[in-house]
Formats: structure tokens, C-alpha cells, sequence
């Protein structure tokens, strides 16, 4: 038994050891370079081709009230993004607190914002479980369910958005980029489909990979062989643990699509109490729609945190709403309040894990 123990923490370490790949220094540096300079550059120009200086002057304006109901925003949006979470993994691992949810949502924006396609948002996740003591087939299964949920949601969404507002939509660079997130949405819930309902197939399709390569390559057949069976070991786990979250609490994946629906809700209304602190009363279906859209767009977008795709949607959306004038402010204070301030604070949490790993390593 106590060596099964020790096996099991072997791997965990390994596995845990595995992600800070994903958290080297300058990996994280690079990509808020690549991020700042790109938001910059596009808010650079968005100020320059409007009037800047009633730009400042709509800022001195903006209510007091809106920006404290904007960060109240912020923080129901980081704690119904950990809830996502918590609802499978406490059936999992009880011991496991709310908080640690919470943080692990927080990391997922933070590398998300800084990462291509929020390549880096699931690992952060797991990362950050692991380190609380969540085995990595459960943060895995956990991350792929409320994956699951966001690609049911997100393309049902962004064709009631389209619907309602589909006459307002002339740039042809919009509908390409619809198109876009219409493919990779769909792409992502083919692979997501099969993941769920045919584990056991893609195990042994990963096998038959790795037969194939290690014949290939004879100098790494053991490597690959062993590959392939780790592969089809852990997928069989992962049945078993979307069999425990699933088949035994049937409602916890529709409660997590409703918490996926309450939590962009929460999003989209945050743009329209930006508009009603700039002194805009615009109609609300209409805000939502529209952000409805612009997520959707860049969900996937290849820069990071979607930098650059984000500033254009909103410009093209929402010109006939907002005054030339004020349309760089209320872009500058839409990504911060959808994305900085969370982004804030899951670098502190990142930040300061990785700052007691070193420091665990260093006393070793």
C-alpha cells in the first residue's frame, strides 16, 4: 500500500513538475510583452483617430457608483468562474476549499490573457490544483466537463446574438472572423464529444499511434510503448472520473452550463453599466448581443488574450452606440474590467506560486 502511495505521489510530482513548462519566467514576460504591445499599439490608434482630448474629458465625467458596481462585476465573474469548478471538484476531493477554486480560476485568466488561443488557461488550472492536491486526472476531467459547457453555450449564444442583430453586421472582416470562431468551436466540441462519450476509442487510437511510431523509430520504442499504455491508463481513470462527476450527480453538468450562462451573462451586463457610467443609456438586449459576438470571435483568436481582435470588434460594433470620442475610453475600460483586473489577479496568484515552488526547491 505504501508503496502504491509513494508511486502515485511519484507522478503527481512529475506531472506537477511537468506544467511549470508552461510557467517559465520568460515565457510569462514574453507573452505580456506580446499582449501589452499589441492592446497598446491598437488603443494607440484608436486615440489618435479620434479626439483625444474629449477622450480625458468623458473619463473626469465618468460615475463613481458604475466603476465600484464594475469591480463588483469582476469579482462575481472570478467567483462564478472558481464555482464552475468547485462543483465537480469537491465531489472529488472534499478537502479541497472554495478559495482554491477561486485562485485556480484566477491563474486560468491570467495565462489565458497572455497566451495564443488561451493556450496556457487549462494548465494553469490544472497547475494549480495539483499544487493543492488534486490528482491530474481529476483537474483534467473537471477542466474538459466545464470545457464542454462553454463550447455548448457559446456558439448557442452567438447565434441568438446573430439573429437578433444580424442587419448591423457589415464589415467583412467580422463575418470572417464569426466564420472563424464558428469553425473552431465546432472542431473543439468534435474532439470534446468523442472525449466524453468515447474515451476508451481514443485510448486505443493513441495505442495504435504509438505501435506505428515505435516501429518507425526502434531507438525510442520502449519510450513511445510505454507512452501509448500510460495514455490508455489514464484515459480509462478519466472514465471512471467523469463517471463518478456524471452518471452518479446527473445534475451537476446542466448546473455548471447554468453557472456558464450566469457567469458571461455577468460579462456582457458589465459592458452595459460602462456605458451607463459614461452616460450612455443604450438598449441592453442590444449590449449583450453585441458581446455575445465579440467573445465569440476571439475565444480562439491567435494573440494573446485575444489582444488586437477585441479592440477591432468592439470598434466596429459598437461605433453606432458610442460617440467617436468616447469610443477609445469605453474600450480601454471594457478590456479592463472583462479581462486586466482579473488577469491582476491571477498573476498574483501565479506569480506567487511559483515563488514557493523555488522556494521549496531551494530547501531541498
Amino acid at each position: 500500500m505504501q508503496e502504491n502511495n509513494a508511486t502515485t505521489l511519484e507522478l503527481q510530482a512529475e506531472k506537477e513538475s511537468g506544467f511549470l513548462k508552461y510557467f517559465q519566467k520568460n515565457a510569462i514576460v514574453k507573452g505580456v510583452l506580446w499582449f501589452a504591445l499589441i492592446t497598446i499599439s491598437v488603443l494607440t490608434f484608436l486615440f489618435l483617430y479620434n479626439n483625444a482630448g474629449s477622450t480625458l474629458k468623458a473619463l473626469e465625467k465618468f460615475k463613481l457608483k458604475y466603476l465600484l458596481l464594475g469591480l463588483l462585476m469582476v469579482f462575481i465573474d472570478l467567483l462564478l468562474g472558481g464555482w464552475r469548478n468547485h462543483i465537480f471538484i469537491r465531489k472529488l476531493n472534499p478537502t479541497i476549499s472554495s478559495w482554491v477554486s477561486f485562485k485556480a480560476n484566477a491563474a486560468n485568466m491570467f495565462m489565458g490573457a497572455i497566451t495564443p488561443a488561451h493556450g496556457g488557461a487549462g494548465p494553469a488550472q490544472l497547475y494549480i490544483y495539483m499544487s493543492n492536491g488534486v490528482k491530474f486526472i481529476d483537474a483534467f476531467a473537471v477542466a474538459l466537463i466545464n470545457m464542454g459547457a462553454t463550447l455548448i453555450y457559446m456558439p448557442l449564444a452567438a447565434l441568438f446574438a446573430l439573429l437578433t442583430i444580424h442587419h448591423q453586421i457589415e464589415a467583412d472582416v467580422i463575418s470572417y472572423l464569426l466564420k472563424y470562431g464558428f469553425t473552431f468551436f465546432t472542431l473543439f466540441l468534435l474532439v470534446f464529444l468523442l472525449a466524453f462519450w468515447k474515451p476508451v476509442l481514443i485510448g486505443n487510437l493513441i495505442q495504435k499511434i504509438a505501435a506505428l511510431l515505435a516501429h518507425l523509430f526502434s531507438k525510442r520504442k520502449k519510450k513511445l510503448e510505454s507512452w501509448g499504455a500510460k495514455s490508455f491508463r489514464n484515459i480509462q481513470k478519466y472514465q471512471a472520473v467523469c463517471h463518478t462527476l456524471l452518471k452518479e450527480n446527473p445534475l451537476l453538468f446542466p448546473l455548471a452550463i447554468l453557472i456558464s450562462i450566469a457567469l458571461y451573462l455577468n460579462k456582457y451586463c458589465t459592458q452595459y453599466v460602462i456605458l451607463l457610467g459614461l452616460g450612455i443609456h443604450a438598449n441592453l438586449i442590444h449590449v449583450i448581443c453585441v458581446q455575445i459576438l465579440i467573445q465569440f470571435m476571439i475565444y480562439f483568436a491567435p494573440t494573446p488574450g485575444g489582444s488586437g481582435f477585441a479592440e477591432l470588434g468592439i470598434a466596429v460594433f459598437y461605433k453606432k452606440i458610442i460617440p467617436a470620442a468616447m469610443l477609445p475610453l469605453f474600450t480601454v475600460l471594457q478590456r479592463s474590467f472583462i479581462l486586466f483586473f482579473p488577469a491582476m489577479v491571477g498573476a498574483f496568484v501565479v506569480i506567487g506560486r511559483l515563488r514557493r515552488q523555488a522556494g521549496t526547491r531551494g530547501n531541498v
